[in-house]
């Protein structure tokens, strides 16, 4: 039978097309250390042992959840690879370490060669912002089982830091600061909820809502924020004791994830102190969602905290062209009232 493969739902020359609109894109992203060029069955990467003469290497893998589901109902595909390579780099930091490469896994129904090249210019876009190399990945054209029009994206990174600059939590004392890193918007978690709220269908995504210039799809599509120079640029700065990247489970579960042992001491957070975008205001007047559920599932407009010395704050306020907020302080827990969420702990004041 000619062309069976293709009669059965594949088809080879698109994923060649697809290959020869996104090599443009990975060229973009090529650092010192890669080896080899696109096409090979594996990426290669040397690392650079003069600058980490004792090195670890730290990975992360993630999806972007059902945000994809905004990205194919309003056919903007441009910026949700920004969100795949934000959600593992920016989790790959909180351990110290320096992005070096990522690769990312697209499966679709149908490759639409137009399409694929969209996707991977926001992977590469997120690869430029994390000073990390894309190289390589697969997509994977499953007829059958992904409809025609729908794809899902999935991404790994590898990180390196050296062993000595671990960030694991463990020197952070009583006094430390919580700073925190102003979010773009949502990000990449509580699209369930935000999906049942607003919808998921185009006509549901192109409603304005009042006070907003965009429609709420626009708005609930801005990629997650990249802190990848943020993090070095204060690492430049001063010693940084512990990093939360504020994902699913939001204040409540992440950043309590600082303390890697318990030392008796507790984060505790200052409402107010940061000014939360409108539209988590948004959401939780559309949900009816009570304050402390905000709180439970979005990072209501704080991507990712760090704990340093107090000494060194307004010096970081200075350097950092992102917002930067003190949110808190660490404590002993004897000292404060202890409120428990779930089997976390944390305080609000």
């Amino acid at each position: 039978m000619k062309n069976a493969y293709k009669q059965a739902g594949v088809d080879v020359t698109a994923g060649y097309e697809s290959v020869k609109l996104i090599k443009k894109h990975i060229e973009k992203t090529l650092i010192p250390g890669v080896l080899g060029g696109l096409g090979s069955f594996s990426g290669l990467f040397q690392l650079d042992l003069e600058k980490y003469p004792k090195p670890v290497l730290v990975s992360g893998t993630d999806g972007v959840g059902t945000k994809l589901k905004l990205a194919h109902s309003m056919e903007i595909h441009d910026t949700i690879g920004i969100d795949a390579v934000a959600m593992c780099v920016n989790d790959v930091i909180c351990q110290g370490a320096d992005p070096q490469f990522f690769l990312d896994y697209i499966a679709c129904g149908k490759n639409y060669p137009h399409i694929i090249e969209q996707i991977v210019k926001g992977v590469a876009e997120g690869c430029i912002q994390s000073q990390c190399a894309l190289v390589g990945g697969e997509t994977a054209e499953m007829p059958g089982f992904y409809k025609t029009d729908e794809y899902d994206i999935a991404g790994f990174c590898v990180g390196v830091v050296n062993k000595p600059d671990i960030i694991d939590g463990s020197a952070i004392e009583e006094g430390d600061v919580l700073l925190g890193l102003g979010s773009s918007g949502v990000h990449s978690n509580g699209f369930s909820l935000v999906r049942k709220i607003f919808g998921d269908d185009s006509k549901s995504l192109s409603k304005k809502y009042p006070g907003f210039d965009k429609s709420i799809g626009e708005l609930l599509l801005e990629p997650t924020k990249i802190y990848v120079k943020d993090v070095k640029a204060i690492k430049e700065i001063c010693k940084i004791k512990g990093i939360s990247h504020i994902t699913g489970g939001g204040f409540v579960e992440n950043i309590p994830r600082l303390f890697m042992e318990d030392k008796g001491l507790t984060p505790v957070v200052k409402k107010g102190s940061w000014d939360i975008p409108k539209i988590f205001d948004l959401i939780s007047k559309e949900g009816k969602v009570s304050q402390d559920d905000m709180f439970s599932t979005f990072n209501m407009g704080i991507g990712m905290i760090l704990v340093v010395e107090k000494e060194y704050v307004d010096l970081i306020k200075e350097k950092l062209e992102s917002p930067v907020f003190e949110i808190g302080y660490v404590a002993k827990k004897d000292d404060v009232v202890d409120i428990r969420f779930g089997q976390e702990n944390i305080c609000f004041v």
